[in-house]
């Protein structure tokens, strides 16, 4: 791992951290919900629906930490694939 990725937050780690934020926020609003008097079943499905758009405001940076490391990923599968071809082809280096 070079020094510029050691900074930046792995696509596992970034998914699973903003997968979990969003089960968190699902969890809270239903929470509160279920505390109001609501039937837990609708308690769920309109925590489900509210939480959407709050976490697009409340999770920006998470989100934005995910779309990074899924640039990274995709930069780095291209360069493996352009590598590959390149050694199929029989070059030492791909062509750019």
């Amino acid at each position: 791992m070079t020094s510029s990725t050691s900074t930046q937050m792995g696509l596992p780690a970034a998914v699973a951290l903003y997968a979990l934020a969003r089960l968190g926020l699902v969890a809270v609003v239903t929470g509160v919900l279920v505390v109001a008097g609501v039937p837990f079943l609708l308690a769920l499905l309109i925590g489900l629906v509210v939480a959407l758009p709050l976490s697009m405001v409340l999770f920006r940076g998470l989100r934005g930490r995910l779309d990074s490391a899924i640039a990274a990923a995709g930069e780095r599968r291209s360069a493996e694939r352009a590598a590959l071809r390149a050694r199929l082809r029989g070059e030492d280096e791909p062509q750019a």
